[in-house]
């Protein structure tokens, strides 16, 4: 028999429990969650574009061509023109030849691992990646080699021992720590022992870069440099969904091979012209990154002031290191009880006792929004857990 009830009964003593907060309002800067407005300073939504008012238009009048569901998979025949228009925006925005549509960031991950490498190849990973990408490498079939987080020297001492098939695999911006990997380093260490690199660039397209191209155009590689970009529709863009760019081969592979791709339903096409929409912001509207820069800088400078343990981060994602994760759990909700959403983030997802209030900024946030919420963390009251 499964004893369930103890097992529950563990994480709740380890602080480890999760629950949901049920939201009651559309995605923003302010929220009604359980019933109470709140500040919110927990989601991915960096642009603001997850309620902005064009990028619905364009989703209501597409549900009125379209439709609600897509009926099928891309194979079958669920792929509209929609998808295709979408597709072939995001290639141009990023720089490649070809980009593909998958259902959600963990699909795009999964699926193109496991087509790209298998028995007899090995994949490198990054201790702190995603647990999408870290999936997707152990049920590959590759041999699965981690390496220290950011530490070259350590991989470039892996690879030299491999054989087949090496896949270096990476987020681009850490997303519960805030910083970014070294992939200048990276991709010359993999074109060394002619490895290809794979970034999952979820937390900084259309944050970083001039154009918001994400931590490729800020580092300035290209196709040739990283082969293989994924990235996410329901952060930055404001919607849903995932893709993964590359070389026509390489999208070619995927088609073939990708099963979360071949096996699952496409993604509303609705949702597709509401991305091409939010993908037009991004690219004109760069005020938003330059206020999410400066928002940013004033929240690390004002959290330095009060001797908060901040993370070392330049990312709209703002790490206070708390270390339990019943310290963490007790921070959120005593934030959570003065009116501010945010995530205590506790082990697996971080390692352990490295549990920390996982802070996220927006170019909807104004000063104040930051100032009141910096004035309910030097409260007295936090001193046991920050």
């Amino acid at each position: 028999m499964f004893d369930l009830s103890q097992k529950l009964n563990e994480l709740s003593q380890q602080g480890l429990y999760r629950s949901r907060r049920i939201i009651e309002s559309p995605q923003g800067i302010n929220l009604i969650c359980d019933g109470k407005p709140v500040i919110n300073f927990c989601s991915n939504d960096y642009l603001g574009l997850a309620n902005h008012p064009d990028v619905i238009n364009a989703f209501k009048s597409a549900a009125d061509k379209f439709g609600v569901g897509s009926g099928s998979a891309h194979l079958i025949c669920g792929h509209s023109n929609a998808h295709h228009a979408l597709e072939e925006e995001l290639a141009a925005f990023t720089g490649r030849d070809r980009a593909l549509l998958f259902s959600t960031g963990y699909m795009a991950n999964m699926g193109t691992i496991s087509a790209l490498v298998g028995r007899g190849d090995t994949v490198f990973e990054d201790r702190l990646n995603h647990a999408s990408l870290l999936d997707g490498g152990l049920l590959s079939g590759a041999k699965f080699k981690r390496y220290t987080h950011a530490d070259a020297e350590y991989l470039d001492n892996l690879l030299a021992k491999a054989d087949g098939n090496k896949l270096i695999v990476t987020d681009g911006v850490f997303s519960m720590d805030g910083d970014t990997a070294p992939l200048q380093v990276l991709s010359d260490i993999a074109k060394k022992h002619s490895s290809w690199v794979m970034v999952d660039d979820a937390h900084g397209l259309g944050v970083l870069g001039e154009h918001g191209g994400g931590i490729l155009e800020q580092m300035g590689l290209n196709q040739d440099d990283v082969q293989v970009l994924v990235g996410t529709l329901g952060k930055a863009f404001g919607t849903f969904g995932a893709f993964v760019a590359g070389s026509e081969d390489l999208i070619e592979t995927l088609i073939q091979k990708a099963r979360p791709y071949i096996y699952t339903t496409a993604l509303p096409p609705a949702i597709a012209e509401a991305t091409r929409t939010s993908l037009k912001i991004i690219q004109t509207e760069s005020w938003r990154r330059d206020k999410l820069r400066k928002l940013t800088g004033y929240f690390k400078s004002g959290a330095e002031q009060l001797g908060l343990p901040l993370m070392v981060s330049t990312s709209p994602i703002q790490p206070i290191l708390v270390g339990s994760s019943e310290q963490a759990v007790a921070a959120s909700n005593g934030l959570y009880d003065r009116g501010f959403l945010v995530g205590a983030i506790r082990p697996p997802t971080v390692p352990k006792n490295s549990a920390r209030l996982r802070i996220t900024l927006s170019a909807m946030h104004e000063e104040q929004h930051i100032d009141q919420l910096l004035d309910a963390l030097e409260k007295p009251c936090y001193d046991e857990y920050l």
